[in-house]
């Protein structure tokens, strides 16, 4: 029997529209190029026959050169693959069709289905949303290209400019937020001419142009073939989980369960399109699915699963998989853990790609109507790692430099002078800030993308250095270099790394042939540098031993948050006028998540001790207080949700605070108080003058009042945090190897289940058929068994909020310490969470602090 492979069943998929890939333009959104760069699909389209492979948001007019390389007699034809709402690529489709001014054919490939598409809030779109958006943008097509034969001063938008311009620039000659909603509202209900594809032509306006719209379900991140997460930048991972209640933490996080199951109109759109994504990935994969759930988010989605499920069950043969959803607030403590895992490390040390679009500057889109539901801007998976500054050899970077700077020289002697002195400019510019050399993660160049990065993903910070190393070293005797430093034998040293990568790098054939495992190698030389290594290490050091005291006393608890944040306090008014912090020393920032964990595990080991919370009035009381000064010594913090309104206020405070310290240095008479008795005679004769320290005295004690009550906003989502449902009685590690945090809740979960323990809470979703066999046949002995999660060959894993890579090493851990491990087990997540995600979605603009 078949193994389960998520990367195969991708690439299968894509290999199915091969029919609109060959003699075509692919061009990919944000989502789908990130989607596509993990799976490794780029020389996949080549092979099938893709002219080039192209941004669809940053296309440009250049692209119709790479048609005019091939046979003439073929009419211009372009495939586009979105993982958004049609409504929201709608603006860059129509964009690129007016642009190039020459295609008979476009294709487009949406991951959300027709269903999802009329189901979604607010939807301008009907039942037969594919062919009534073909029909839209046929009708918007045939209006720009009349409009531009009628209007010579909109030729310009046809033409590429070399100069940087921004994004809002430009779009209004397309079409406005005005002209997308009421194109939308116009489209007619006809008849689809396929369930599931819509094809159209539009009429003669100097040239005909089919457009074709189809369903295009796979586009995810496969972090390996059995692990896999959705793209950022895709509208499954964009969509609100949870909207704003007494029960809810962040718009990216489901609510927290309190065993009410929502009604069918009250799902948000997070519930709605992770279904349909489930639903499809089980159909491609010919899987059936016994499915279930743990959580109210999770149990939404298993029932919509289930009433989709139902109508494909009857009558077909598949092989039979159990579906596992579970939120991820039932859990919170694993991803804000700094957890033994090299790959969390670093996806949080180094720098992410910028975000191809802003959901904030998307005009004509639904995330902008008033009435539409919130989206989330998540980071993008893209890591940068910089090679330049691993492999930086002095000759070989300026002949590199040199080569470019007479290659942009050649290509521009047609130009004008100013167009010449721009590119040297450019390229000085790269030289002095190194980026010549910028690699990413995902090597594209290898099989399946990244198979590096499928060992990585089940190793420990050590181990996975080590096996680095042992990489490094095949790779070196592979390609004959000798090595001048000798290597040690046992754990992989940040020098010993750095010489194996610089030693496989020196020569530029070898460098291009293992690009792959020489830029995991830097990632990792990054991720293990002493100012991240420090940072990550205090912050595990520091989790421990607030699960040291979580299992004491609250106020041995209490006493170490009240520590962090008045040690941050002090952090926060020594960098006042630096740029960077001390290597292990917490912001502010900082504090707050550790605040968050020790919450967490107060509401685990105390939660009757406070009336409302886990601590004390008392307790509490010196922990507000510590926040509170803590934020007056650093008002600088950005991105807190129960500090918008006051950053200015605070700054200007203190700004007065250290001007009026200086004055008391410079002048330390003035702090000596003269009481004469002049000045009581005088008290109450003149009412109008104002003294301006008394006036500065009421302005500071009014700005601590407005903190106090934020803060205390703030201490009442705390509250909530700690008072989770939280899971007990779960099978744990026979032999922890770390006696002061515990293993997260899927390997707890999953250890349960494959010994066969009942999980409180679990729910199983039974099809159609057998709520028949249930409800009718059952009186007469013909009831179905309720099946087992350890009974399945297949069990698939999907966290709703995400996973992060502690995880993913802990359920492969529980898959090997189990009598089954013949198990094919698939783990999937809504995105990869790092600490600083975390942080962000429960402090930042999504949080509802």
């Amino acid at each position: 029997m078949a193994t389960v492979d998520v990367i195969k069943c991708c690439l299968d998929s894509i290999r199915q529209i091969s029919d609109d890939i060959k003699d075509a333009i692919v061009y990919l959104d944000a989502g789908s190029t990130e989607s596509f760069q993990f799976l490794g699909a780029f020389p996949l389209f080549l092979e099938l026959g893709a002219l080039a492979v192209c941004s669809l948001e940053n296309m440009s007019s250049l692209d119709k050169v790479v048609h005019c390389n091939t046979n003439s007699n073929l009419a211009m034809k372009i495939v586009v693959i979105t993982s958004r709402l049609l409504s929201d690529a709608h603006r860059y489709i129509l964009r690129t069709l007016t642009t190039l001014q020459s295609v008979h054919r476009c294709a487009i490939y949406t991951a959300i289905s027709e269903v999802a598409h009329s189901a979604y809030p607010d939807s301008p779109l009907g039942p037969d949303a594919f062919y009534e958006y073909g029909s839209l943008l046929t009708q918007d097509y045939e209006e720009l290209v009349k409009k531009n034969e009628t209007d010579p001063n909109l030729s310009g938008i046809s033409e590429f400019k070399e100069s940087t311009v921004s994004e809002e620039e430009g779009w209004s000659e397309l079409t406005s937020i005005e002209d997308d909603v009421s194109g939308f509202d116009s489209i007619s209900t006809a008849k689809a001419l396929q369930k599931d594809d819509f094809i159209g032509r539009s009429r003669d306006v100097g040239q005909k142009l089919m457009v074709s719209v189809h369903h295009f379900p796979l586009i995810m991140c496969t972090l390996s073939p059995r692990v896999f997460v959705l793209p950022s930048e895709g509208s499954v991972a964009e969509a609100c989980l949870s909207s704003e209640h007494e029960n809810s933490l962040s718009s990216g996080l489901p609510p927290l369960s309190t065993g009410n199951l929502a009604y069918a109109e009250d799902v948000g759109p997070g519930a709605a399109l992770t279904a349909q994504f489930l639903y499809h990935l089980a159909l491609k994969m010919d899987l059936k699915l016994e499915i279930f759930s743990l959580g109210d988010l999770s149990k939404n989605v298993g029932k919509l699963l289930t009433d989709m499920s139902s109508l494909y069950d009857v009558g077909r043969r598949k092989r039979s998989a159990g579906l596992l959803l579970i939120d991820r607030t039932l859990d919170l403590l694993t991803p804000c853990y700094h957890g033994d895992s090299l790959v969390d490390r670093i996806f949080s040390s180094l720098p992410r790609r910028q975000r191809t679009t802003s959901l904030n500057q998307m005009k004509g889109s639904q995330s902008q109507l008033k009435t539409g539901p919130v989206k989330l801007e998540r980071p993008p998976l893209d890591v940068q790692i910089p090679l330049g500054k691993i492999i930086r050899d002095e000759n070989s970077t300026s002949r590199l430099l040199e080569s470019v700077e007479a290659f942009m020289h050649g290509w521009t002697t047609s130009d004008s002078d100013a167009q010449i002195v721009d590119l040297i400019k450019f390229s000085k510019k790269v030289n002095a800030e190194d980026e010549l050399l910028h690699g990413s993660l995902v090597s594209t160049d290898n099989f399946r993308g990244a198979p590096y990065l499928e060992a990585m993903l089940d190793r420990r910070t050590k181990d996975g250095a080590m096996l680095i190393k042992k990489w490094l070293q095949e790779s070196l005797r592979r390609e004959n270099v000798s090595l001048d430093v000798k290597i040690r034998p046992g754990f992989a040293s940040k020098s010993e790394l750095q010489s194996l990568v610089k030693a496989l790098a020196k020569r530029q054939s070898t460098l291009i042939k293992n690009k792959g495992i020489i830029q995991l190698a830097a990632a990792t030389l990054h991720a293990l540098d002493e100012l991240h290594s420090a940072s990550w290490d205090a912050f595990n050091s520091a989790e421990k031993i607030l699960h040291v005291n979580a299992g004491d006393t609250s106020q041995s608890l209490a006493a170490q948050i009240s520590d962090l944040i008045n040690k941050s306090a002090i952090v926060g008014s020594q960098m006042h006028y630096k740029t960077e912090k001390s290597q292990g020393l917490f912001t502010l920032q900082d504090a707050l998540l550790l605040t968050i964990i020790g919450y967490i595990l107060a509401g685990e080991n105390f939660p009757t001790s406070g009336s409302e919370g886990p601590f004390s009035w008392q307790e509490e009381h010196f922990m507000k207080e510590a926040i509170v000064d803590a934020i007056l010594e650093n008002p600088t913090i950005s991105k807190l949700k129960f500090l918008q309104g006051l950053s200015e206020e605070l700054e200007a405070n203190l700004n007065k605070t250290r001007s009026s310290d200086e004055k008391k240095e410079d002048h330390p008479q003035l702090d000596t108080v003269d009481f004469d008795d002049d000045q009581w005679g005088n008290w109450g004769d003149d009412e109008d003058e104002k003294d301006p320290n008394k006036d500065q005295v009421y302005d500071n004690m009014q700005l601590k009042l407005e903190l106090r009550d934020r803060v205390d906003n703030l201490f009442k989502f705390l509250h909530k945090l700690s008072r989770m449902k939280r899971i007990t009685s779960l099978s744990e590690s026979k032999h922890n190897d770390d006696p002061y945090l515990s293993k997260g809740l899927l390997y707890k979960l999953l250890m349960s289940v494959l010994e066969k323990r009942d999980i409180p809470g679990l729910e199983y979703h039974s099809s159609t058929v057998g709520r028949i066999f249930k409800s009718g046949f059952g009186r007469f002995g013909l009831g179905q068994a309720k099946p087992s999660l350890v009974e399945q060959n297949v069990i698939l894993i999907f966290v709703v909020g995400g996973i992060n890579g502690v995880e993913v090493r802990e359920v492969q851990e529980a898959l090997n310490e189990s009598s089954r491990p013949d198990i094919e087990l698939i783990l999937g997540g809504t995105t990869f969470l790092t600490p600083d995600d975390m942080r962000e979605l429960l402090l930042g603009d999504y949080s509802y602090t």
